[in-house]
């Protein structure tokens, strides 16, 4: 008798990995080699899975035990069982069903394929700015242009330095289209706001949101803003790659000297363009406002060194330029532009399929499948 239920429960398991097989030949024929690269995006339904045995069992083996029985004095005309084909079917619906939970329950785990067919070849420079965010980009930086917009017009506020600077970097970044652009802001230690990437939007919105209280602004570590920016650029494939560097202060921190962080943009091919913001004289600084709401300004002095902003840009093939106010500014970098040669690189755009449907379709089949036996052939229903 042992014997006679191990046979039907190696049955059971051959009959429900056969259904599982029939069920999987329609997502291979669709969709082929992308169930290789896909991906689940919620993984632990998978843990379902074990659930699935107790399932099958309930309604195969499990079934007898619940089974109403007639106490008789005797077997032996009852030794050899019930017999006809209804018999021998009745474990098909439970290892249907058992086959259909799990293509169901793979269908709720979400594999997707990552979609690479969209790509385009476009003109473009990868370009890291690098943005001096020390203690000195609080100076005022009056310029012949319209009211700035946003908080610095409220009270009188006169438009610093860095709000100046934000500014025109949002509309360098609106004009560009197939340009990689990434940017990395310092103080005395450098930080990446963003690798090169063509998300305007996503970059617009980090440059908006800069302030300089997000990092220590006691000291200006040109080397180390440099190096990072050149590290950024380290895996790019464009013949063209440029860091622009906006600062207005002299290098006086960090573990990279400038002349260090120049060689190191000679050995990865890339271009320094430097923007002198300021020309060290001394000038109105914001600092906070007083008893009425109005913003206070104190005279202070910020030192600049012209000369090693030449020698980085000299050494690398980039070019020194000096700003003093918005328009010599958004001028600075449009020539920056300019002086960069085109190149070629893929625009890779990636979506994401679904391919659950591919598994629930099966999965409803077979359910469909199980009621059909219970019906016509085994009439147990339910």
């Amino acid at each position: 008798m042992n014997a006679r239920r191990i046979l039907r429960g190696v049955l059971i398991v051959l009959g429900m990995a056969l259904a599982i097989v029939l069920g999987l030949v329609y997502p291979a024929i669709a969709r082929g080699e992308a169930w290789h690269i896909a991906q689940w995006s919620s993984p632990w339904w998978l843990l379902a899975l074990l659930v699935v045995p107790l399932v099958v069992w309930r309604m195969t083996l499990g079934a007898d035990h619940r089974v109403p029985r007639l106490a008789m004095p005797t077997i032996a005309p009852l030794a050899l069982g019930p017999r006809g084909l209804r018999t021998r079917l009745r474990d098909v619906p439970g290892a249907l069903r058992g086959a259909a939970l799990v293509l169901g329950i793979l269908a709720l785990a979400r594999p997707q394929n990552v979609l690479r067919g969209e790509s385009a070849e476009e003109l473009g420079i990868d370009i890291v700015i690098v943005l001096d965010l020390s203690g000195s980009m609080r100076a005022v930086m009056d310029q012949p242009s319209p009211a700035p917009r946003g908080p610095q017009a409220q009270n009188n506020r006169r438009p610093t330095r860095l709000d100046v600077a934000k500014e025109v970097i949002m509309d360098f970044i609106a004009k560009r289209k197939t340009d990689r652009i990434g940017v990395v802001v310092f103080g005395p230690m450098a930080y990446v706001l963003s690798p090169p990437t063509l998300d305007y939007p996503l970059l617009t919105s980090l440059v908006q949101k800069m302030e300089l209280s997000v990092i220590s602004g006691d000291g200006t570590a040109i080397g180390d803003a440099l190096g990072t920016g050149v590290a950024r650029l380290r895996q790019s494939n464009a013949r063209s790659k440029a860091v622009i560097l906006l600062t207005d202060g002299d290098s006086n921190a960090g573990s990279i000297s400038p002349e260090y962080a120049a060689h190191l943009a000679q050995t990865q091919g890339v271009k320094v363009f430097t923007v002198q913001i300021g020309n060290g004289d001394e000038v109105d600084v914001l600092e906070g406002t007083d008893l009425f709401g109005q913003p206070r300004y104190v005279r202070a002095h910020f030192p600049v060194n012209p000369e090693l902003l030449k020698k980085i840009a000299g050494d690398t093939g980039g070019e020194a330029f000096v700003a003093n106010d918005k328009v010599a500014l958004e001028k600075s970098m449009h020539t920056i532009l300019d002086r960069l040669e085109k190149t070629r690189f893929e625009a890779l755009s990636a979506t994401m399929e679904d391919l659950f449907p591919f598994l629930l379709f099966p999965a409803v089949g077979l359910i469909a499948l199980e009621a059909l036996v219970r019906l016509l052939l085994v009439r147990r229903f339910p």
